[in-house]
C-alpha cells in the first residue's frame, strides 16, 4: 500500500519551549517526540515513502487568519505564526530535507485550501501515517480528514503530544475508532 509520512506543526511557535503559543512544548519534550518523529522520518526514507512537513502560519498582515476564530484569536496579538518570523520555522532538532514536501496550512486540518491533497494524489498516496502537535488539533483534524477522504489513517502515537498526557491520551482513544493508534515498533512492521 503506497503510504506517506504527514508531520504536523512541529514548529518553534507551537512545540518549542521558546515558541509564542507553545501550549504543547512541556508535553512534547517529556515524550520525546522530535527523536520520535526523526526515526519516523529516517523508517520513511528507507521505505521511499513520501515525507510532507505541515505548518501553520498567516502573512504578517495575517489576511489568511479566520476571524472570530478562538484558537488563532491571540495569534496577530502575540505576532505568532507569522510566516516571516522565525516562530514557523520548524523545530531546530526536525530533520527536515530538500526532497521533503512543505505544506503551508492557514487553519487547523492541513487539506483545508492547502496543495496537501494535490501532493498526495500525485504519489497515489493510499495510507497516512500522521505524527504532530497537537494530538487533540491538528493530528485529530488531519486524521479526520484523511479518513473522510479514504485514505488509510495511521497515527503514531509516540510522536504526538497535547498540552498534557490525559489530553494526548483521551485523543488518542477517540482516534481509534477511525484511524490506527502504533508505535514505532509497529511502523516498521508494515
Amino acid at each position: 500500500m503506497k503510504t506517506a509520512l504527514l508531520t504536523l506543526d512541529y514548529i518553534i511557535d507551537i512545540m518549542h519551549p521558546q515558541g509564542k503559543t507553545a501550549r504543547c512544548a512541556g508535553h512534547a519534550t517529556e515524550r520525546g517526540v522530535i527523536a520520535v518523529a526523526n526515526q519516523a522520518i529516517a523508517l520513511a526514507r528507507r521505505q521511499q515513502w513520501p515525507v510532507i512537513h505541515v505548518k501553520v502560519g498567516f502573512s504578517p498582515n495575517y489576511a489568511e487568519m479566520p476571524q472570530g476564530s478562538p484558537i488563532f484569536s491571540r495569534a496577530r496579538e502575540l505576532q505568532a505564526l507569522n510566516l516571516e518570523d522565525a516562530g514557523t520555522a520548524f523545530h531546530p532538532d526536525l530533520d527536515v530535507r530538500p526532497q521533503d514536501a512543505i505544506v503551508v496550512k492557514h487553519r487547523i486540518s492541513p487539506f483545508y485550501a492547502t496543495g496537501l491533497e494535490a501532493v498526495l494524489r500525485a504519489q497515489r498516496i493510499e495510507r497516512l501515517v500522521v505524527a504532530g502537535v497537537s494530538s487533540t488539533w491538528a493530528v485529530q483534524a488531519a486524521a479526520r480528514d484523511a479518513h473522510d477522504r479514504d485514505y488509510r489513517v495511521l497515527v503514531l502515537e509516540p510522536a504526538c503530544a497535547a498540552a498534557n498526557e490525559e489530553e494526548h491520551q483521551m485523543s488518542m482513544k477517540q482516534l481509534a475508532a477511525i484511524a490506527g493508534i502504533l508505535d514505532l515498533e509497529q511502523l516498521e512492521a508494515l
